[in-house]
């Protein structure tokens, strides 16, 4: 902080709340389920719980303990492991930037379908007219084609905002207070719809299609390649987030711990949410509409069961209210720990005031994100979040990997991660073979994969005009990866004035036993 001093998390329980609240976002409510029933329910579910455990868990460790140690963002960290891999969180923040100008859009469109699920009430039975809603609010093209901007998704993309701003505005104070309510509150609405889903005719069906596995599934590679994937997007890791969120912890910590809580919980958000979507498209007969697009799932194919629930109306739209309030709920505490995040590496970096920070942020990304909330903008945000999340954020983590697995000494952000530990050591061989081989061999091969299935299955491009995907595709990730010199260039440039670069290094004889 520019006054020198950091902020700390009000205690332990918040800072897992908080955690929590990061990792647990509308990829747990939307994304897991659809990619379950993707692959034989029970055979993703299997998968992703072992990557979990074999990767996810390591390099969530890996990310906290690391910004513990130097209680600065990514970008400071990783120049804390090696000056000559500071690109690499500055990548992760830039990133992380391009995230949340459209993160928050999709955060604006949930709170409009709130509102707009009172529509629900008088749609008993037509699920054609229940699929038109988000299309009718959001008057969207489904292409980079129109420009103008409905009111309606202009006002629910001024509350997003000011939500944003609002809760992330004192940095860890605000998040503090604003966690308690936020974490809690989509599980009760969850509890809520999976008691409604189990208790309907047909939810048997879907819950065995969810929890069984089978056998033939194995046999996918996609498979394997979408729970790694699955598990990276879930836990908010190579987002800077986990950086900015370990840096506010005080030296007594309990790293190891505090880290299976969190990943733990984000898991049982996600099994909760498979079990609220197969019992209700169960109970409706319509498991083999579940879609492995989160947008298309929320957006389009949900409504129709909800308004099939019941010959109440108005019972379905409260359902639909729910549900989309839990939605809210979820997509709040992600989209300001990605402000965060960005917020933190460039405080810490030019010693600049948080608070003026994150105002800064909010503003630069609410005024990019007015892209996404056009009538085009659907599209827009398809081509960006395709290259940011399956190319940028599966490349940084196998920069990450590298970075401190073979840069740096591994057993050194060990002995961090077990600190203050008695009764449970992360072993050696779990964590070390995890950062080193695991994780970067499988997301090397989940960054061919991708790049495969772009140029390979689908030709080239995601369906939309090539200029457009070099523009808000190749571009923006060439940016992405540029960040680092273009930031070398800024720090260069300050120099001339004045400006003294932090000394960043990682002091072993102040560990603590």
């Amino acid at each position: 902080m520019s006054n020198g001093k950091r902020d700390t998390w009000a205690s332990r329980g918040t800072f897992i709340l908080a955690a929590v609240g990061s990792a647990v976002g509308l990829g747990n409510a939307w994304r897991f389920p659809g990619l379950a029933a993707k692959h034989g329910g029970g055979t993703f579910l299997l998968v992703y719980l072992v990557a979990m455990f074999v990767m996810g868990i390591p390099l969530l460790m890996m990310e906290v303990s690391i910004a513990r140690k130097f209680h600065k963002g990514a970008g400071e960290s990783l120049r804390g492991i090696n000056k000559k891999m500071e690109f690499v969180g500055w990548a992760a923040t830039a990133n992380a930037f391009v995230i949340v100008t459209y993160y928050a859009v999709v955060f604006a469109w949930v709170i409009l379908m709130v509102v707009g699920a009172l529509k629900f009430a008088g749609m008993t039975g037509d699920a054609q007219a229940a699929s038109g809603v988000f299309e009718s609010l959001t008057q969207t093209t489904w292409d980079v084609t129109g420009y103008s901007i409905p009111l309606p998704v202009f006002i629910a993309w001024v509350i997003a905002w000011l939500a944003i701003y609002f809760c992330i505005r004192n940095g860890a104070n605000s998040v503090s207070k604003v966690v308690k309510y936020t974490v809690f509150l989509p599980v009760l609405l969850l509890i809520f719809m999976a008691a409604k889903g189990c208790t309907m005719p047909g939810a048997g069906a879907g819950l065995q299609m969810f929890f069984l596995p089978k056998l033939e599934a194995f046999a996918d590679a996609s498979l394997w390649i979408d729970a790694v994937g699955q598990v990276f997007y879930s836990l908010s890791i190579m987002m800077a987030i986990m950086f900015a969120y370990g840096s506010y912890l005080d030296e007594s910590s309990n790293v190891a711990t505090d880290c299976i809580i969190i990943a733990v919980s984000d898991a049982a958000v996600s099994i909760l949410s498979g079990i609220v979507m197969f019992s209700t498209m169960g109970g409706v007969g319509m498991l083999d509409s579940i879609s492995d697009s989160g947008i298309g799932t929320a957006f389009l194919i949900y409504p129709q069961a909800i308004v099939n629930l019941t010959k109440s109306g108005w019972f379905n739209a409260l359902f639909g209210i729910v549900f989309y309030l839990m939605l809210v709920t979820l997509a709040i505490d992600s989209a300001f720990s990605i402000v965060e995040g960005v917020s933190a590496s460039l405080a810490d970096k030019f010693h600049a005031d948080p608070k003026k920070t994150t105002r800064k942020i909010c503003v630069a990304a609410a005024i990019v994100s007015l892209l996404y909330i056009t009538r085009a903008g659907l599209a827009w945000l398809d081509i960006v979040d395709n290259w940011t999340n399956q190319i940028n954020l599966i490349l940084i983590g196998v920069l990450e990997c590298i970075a401190i697995g073979w840069c740096f000494d591994v057993d050194k952000v060990l002995r961090q991660v077990n600190r203050n530990t008695d009764k449970f050591k992360v072993p050696r061989f779990w964590f070390r073979t995890s950062i080193r081989y695991i994780a970067p061999v499988a997301l090397s091969i989940l960054f061919v994969w991708n790049l495969y299935n772009l140029f390979v299955v689908k030709g080239g491009t995601y369906g939309y005009a090539v200029w457009a995907e070099c523009l808000a595709g190749w571009l923006v990730s060439a940016l992405v990866f540029a960040s680092g010199f273009i930031m070398k260039i800024v720090v260069s440039y300050k120099k001339r004035k004045g400006y003294v670069e932090s000394e960043i290094v990682w002091e072993e004889e102040k560990e603590l036993k």
